[in-house]
């Protein structure tokens, strides 16, 4: 496998510089880490994007994560290794990730389970990530950046 082109945050600096910066906002605002590593990974399962599911999924090993909790990600609903609150910004994410799929992208329902667990800086983290991880699923994608390749 072989990428397309050299990644476009390396060609653009400025590119690197300001979604660094973006994903960084979403951290110390109350949510933690794992989760939005978990929001991360699942965000990236769903966009297919490899580099991202490697880089997110390595990360969360890292930071102590269990082999179940890892391969349960895809199938969360199912499965019993997540929190309510963990639960809620997984459907979050799927809804954010998903937005041209419904006509009401972010149901109340998805909303309110999200705003029963966290306050409106825990959702802005949560949107953060969300909305960062997409950025550069959709850059790796439309590029074909290969997993392992390179780390952001």
């Amino acid at each position: 496998m072989q990428a397309r082109m050299t990644h476009p945050v390396f060609l653009v600096p400025a590119a690197m510089k300001g979604l660094a910066a973006y994903a960084k906002a979403a951290e110390g605002l109350g949510v933690p880490t794992q989760t939005l590593e978990l929001v991360h990974l699942r965000a990236s399962q769903i966009n297919g994007c490899s580099v991202c599911v490697v880089l997110h999924g390595t990360a969360l090993k890292k930071e102590g994560e269990s082999d179940e909790r890892l391969m349960s990600v895809a199938a969360w609903r199912d499965a019993p290794y997540f929190t309510d609150a963990e639960r809620a910004a997984l459907e979050l994410t799927e809804a954010v990730t998903r937005v041209a799929d419904k006509g009401d992208p972010v149901p109340d329902d998805i909303w309110a389970e999200a705003a029963r667990h966290y306050d409106e800086q825990g959702l802005s983290a949560i949107l953060i990530a969300v909305t960062s991880v997409n950025v550069w699923n959709r850059l790796n994608a439309a590029t074909r950046q290969v997993a392992g390749a390179w780390t952001p």
